[in-house]
This record gives C-alpha cells, sequence and structure tokens, in this order.
C-alpha cells in the first residue's frame, strides 16, 4: 500500500434486497488516519454500506477494495480480510458465559490460535485503551451498557485492524452511558485509528469528524467537512435533516 492509498475504497457500489434496491452507486475512500462519518434519516443505507464493507451483506454490484485488495473477488480470504476490518455494532453481541477478557480474547485464540498467554496480554491491552481493566473479569449482566460496548470495541480493537466501522454504537444506550462510548472513539481518532462511523449523534459528528458523508435514498447526496455539510449544505435536503435534528 502506498502512503498515498486509501484504506478503503468503494466503487459503484449497489445493493437490491429482491427487486428493492437499497444502494444506488455509493462511492467513497478512507484514507489513513481519516474518520469519516456517515449521516442521514432512517432508511437510507447507512448500515447496509457498512455491512457490505466487511462482506455480511454482499453487493449486487461494484468494488470494495481493502488495503488494495479487492474483497469481492471470489478467491479472497474473508476472514484475513475480517482482521484488518474490524466492526462494532449497535448491540454489542457479547457471549453472555464469557467475562470480559474472554469475550476480548476468543477471536485471538480461535481465529488467530494465539497461545492464551499472548491472548490476554494483548486483550488486557486492548481493554486498557478503552478504560476498562478494573472490569476484566466481570460478565456482561455485570457491566453497563456503556461498559458493554466498550468491552466490544476492545475485542475488535485486539486483533489490530487497519479501519473499525461503527454502526450506531450509541444507539442501545441510555442517554447518560452514550459519553463514555464517544470519549473512547475520540480517543481512538487522537491516535489516529482509521474509522467509519454511522450516527445520529450530530454533535459528536460535528467535532470529530474529518469528513462527513450524507445519505438519502441508497445515495450519496454529498459530502464535506461537518462545518460544509451542516452549515452551508448544498442540497436542501440535507438543510431540511440539519434543521429538524437541532430542535
Amino acid at each position: 500500500m502506498g502512503p498515498d492509498q486509501p484504506i478503503l475504497e468503494v466503487k459503484a457500489l449497489h445493493k437490491s434486497f429482491g427487486d428493492t434496491p437499497i444502494l444506488n452507486g455509493i462511492d467513497f475512500s478512507v484514507q489513513p488516519g481519516e474518520l469519516v462519518c456517515i449521516v442521514g434519516p432512517s432508511g437510507s443505507g447507512k448500515s447496509t454500506v457498512l455491512r457490505c464493507c466487511n462482506r455480511l451483506e454482499d453487493p449486487t454490484s461494484g468494488s470494495i477494495t481493502v488495503e488494495g485488495v479487492d474483497i469481492l473477488l471470489p478467491r479472497v480470504d474473508i476472514n484475513a480480510v475480517r482482521q484488518r476490518i474490524g466492526m462494532v455494532f449497535q448491540s454489542f453481541n457479547l457471549y453472555p458465559h464469557l467475562n470480559a477478557i474472554g469475550n476480548v480474547t476468543l477471536a485471538l485464540r480461535k481465529v488467530l490460535r494465539k497461545p492464551r498467554s499472548e491472548a490476554e496480554q494483548i486483550g488486557m491491552e486492548a481493554l486498557a485503551r478503552v478504560g476498562l481493566t478494573d472490569k476484566a473479569r466481570n460478565y456482561p449482566n455485570e457491566l453497563s451498557g456503556g461498559q458493554q460496548q466498550r468491552v466490544a470495541i476492545a475485542r475488535a480493537l485486539a486483533m489490530g485492524p487497519a479501519i473499525l466501522l461503527f454502526d450506531e454504537p450509541t444507539s442501545a444506550l441510555d442517554p447518560e452511558l452514550v459519553g463514555s462510548v464517544l470519549a473512547v472513539m475520540r480517543q481512538l481518532r487522537d491516535s489516529h485509528m482509521t474509522m467509519v462511523v454511522v450516527s445520529h449523534e450530530i454533535r459528536f459528528v460535528q467535532s470529530v469528524a474529518n469528513r462527513v458523508i450524507f445519505m438519502d435514498g441508497g445515495r450519496i447526496l454529498e459530502q464535506g467537512s461537518p462545518q460544509k455539510i451542516f452549515n452551508d449544505p448544498e442540497h436542501p435536503r440535507i438543510r431540511e435533516f440539519v434543521a429538524r435534528m437541532e430542535h
């Protein structure tokens, strides 16, 4: 990968479920260290874009390149790709029978075949990054929703991804727990982690994003700096959306 090569490049991405088009030709790229936020109304295709980027959904057509590798090629090793492109979901998807460190180290041991001692060391470092080393032996039902989501972030970080995808990471949380998760995401940005974040937390997006992509109806209407998108958008649909979000 050259220094100017994007970590993620999406070109002419289409996705239909049956006869229903969900994505209608999505094009964007993400440079190393960039934090790109995708915003827009519900049902605009934001989550589907993310799910296509790590092949949880297979696109109908188009190309998705991660670190220079076209991940839609038939012979691609999708497990290797997923180690490079971590994902954090709305729901935390933690295993209830495993404690925090067990959840974080499971893929390290089972997928990467690391010995338990090495996996634990990596796992504790990942938990330290999200401020939860003191909860390593706690089970999910002993953690708040915000703590569970931070464990899920640590689990993604432990695999050493080149890029992290966040799909509405705070939408399942009580309002007072949202801040702790957003604070971790701010720290990741400050450490130059490459991230694509689907979020409806507009203030957070305005304060952290390098670039904002606005989607509606399965298309990108506009992309640019947070100032441009939120204060001076070219598209009337975006002005209407922003005005509604601010009330």
